[in-house]
């Protein structure tokens, strides 16, 4: 929990979060000591927090076995901000136009402290299986996107995100080094674009370029799925890099007028 000594900050809403962030892949369902441990509170708070959730909709206990779990009303949360997200509604277009154009997969990403979350995918005419919907967060230091992104802010916010990041190897081909990943943002600066190749999932490239608001300052990456069954590194900077470039540019330009 936090230390945050703000006499407007409410504890008691930091700890209802933290409880329904304590669910996941790994944590489905969880029975009420297990939420405390997750959650990171004690189980008197957790029993409270639970109450809450169950008596709002937002979590559900088993008849039988008691444990508690998630329940679909906790999306609506989620697709409110999608909703109401002008980037998303921007974006949309653009990227649909970039799926078009290039027949692979386009999706844009934004910041969530050291990740990049996905908030859009338009699915080319050369459908891939998708391992990660909506929602779905993805580290910085070892994808196209989060480097894209990273590559515009300065030298000292970079090194606070990667410092916050759990740098580990995802396959034989990340690059885990703090020099060699600031060497890669180092190319994407001079080439204005990312690339990354079976870095996070072996078989799957990506062709990334950063969304700029009206300060210049990165609010969002777009990136094109590459799968190296039908790529090459050579071909898909040559033909994707451009198209990638150029989207992101558009939604930049566009976002600048609202």
């Amino acid at each position: 929990m936090s230390d945050n000594d703000n006499s407007l900050f409410n504890q008691s809403l930091e700890k209802g979060l933290a409880v329904l962030r304590a669910f996941n892949a790994r944590n489905r369902t969880m029975n009420l000591a297990e939420v405390a441990a997750a959650a990171g509170i004690n189980k008197s708070s957790a029993q409270r927090m639970i109450h809450t959730l169950e008596a709002l909709g937002y979590v559900s206990k088993h008849p039988v076995t008691k444990r508690f779990q998630l329940t679909p009303h906790v999306m609506e949360i989620g697709y409110n901000y999608l909703a109401a997200d002008t980037l998303v509604d921007v974006a949309n277009p653009f990227l649909a136009e970039l799926a078009q154009t290039t027949g692979e997969t386009t999706n844009l990403t934004e910041p969530v402290r050291s990740d990049m979350l996905y908030v859009a995918r338009f699915v080319g005419p050369k459908f891939i299986p998708i391992h990660l919907p909506i929602g779905s967060r993805i580290p910085m230091y070892c994808t196209a996107s989060g480097r894209a992104y990273l590559s515009a802010l300065e030298d000292d916010e970079v090194m606070a995100l990667l410092e916050q990041s759990d740098i580990a190897s995802h396959t034989q081909f990340t690059r885990t080094s703090m020099e060699a990943i600031l060497g890669e943002i180092a190319e994407i600066r001079r080439k204005g674009y990312a690339i990354n190749s079976e870095e996070l999932f072996l078989g799957d490239m990506a062709v990334a370029a950063v969304v700029r608001n009206s300060q210049g300052r990165p609010v969002a990456s777009v990136h094109v799925v590459a799968p190296t069954s039908r790529w090459t590194r050579e071909e898909a900077e040559r033909r994707l890099a451009p198209a990638a470039l150029e989207c992101a540019r558009a939604i930049s330009t566009s976002i600048r007028t609202l």
